[in-house]
């Protein structure tokens, strides 16, 4: 029988290697849809503009999880759409802490 691995981590390694890729290709596409989706209200460095700042700074004292309810929830009444349905929870929950965390700000 013909192996094609040469050591039976290595299967494993290239499944998490393709994972990891698959991650971070996804955490792309969210900072794509940050900065170009939410940056048409939020301002296209997040300071602000019809919707407020969604800098670090600004969000500071916001919990997490309220931040991750706007995101999925939208808020009723106001220009802020609901992505759930759109993006899952763990996105939103990535999206939620990047803000908090480091911010999108270039």
């Amino acid at each position: 029988m013909l192996s094609l691995s040469a050591h039976p981590a290595d299967g494993a390694q290239r499944a998490q290697e393709t994972q990891d890729g698959s991650v971070r290709a996804r955490h792309l596409a969210l900072r794509h849809l940050v900065k170009h989706d939410c940056g048409s209200c939020h301002g296209m460095r997040l300071t602000g503009g019809l919707g407020p700042p969604l800098t670090a700074v600004a969000l500071a004292d916001r919990p997490l999880q309220f931040i991750e309810s706007m995101i999925l929830r939208g808020r009723p009444g106001t220009a802020m759409p609901a992505w759930q349905g759109i993006l899952s929870d763990a996105d939103a929950r990535w999206i939620a802490e990047m803000l908090k965390e480091e911010g999108f700000e270039e």
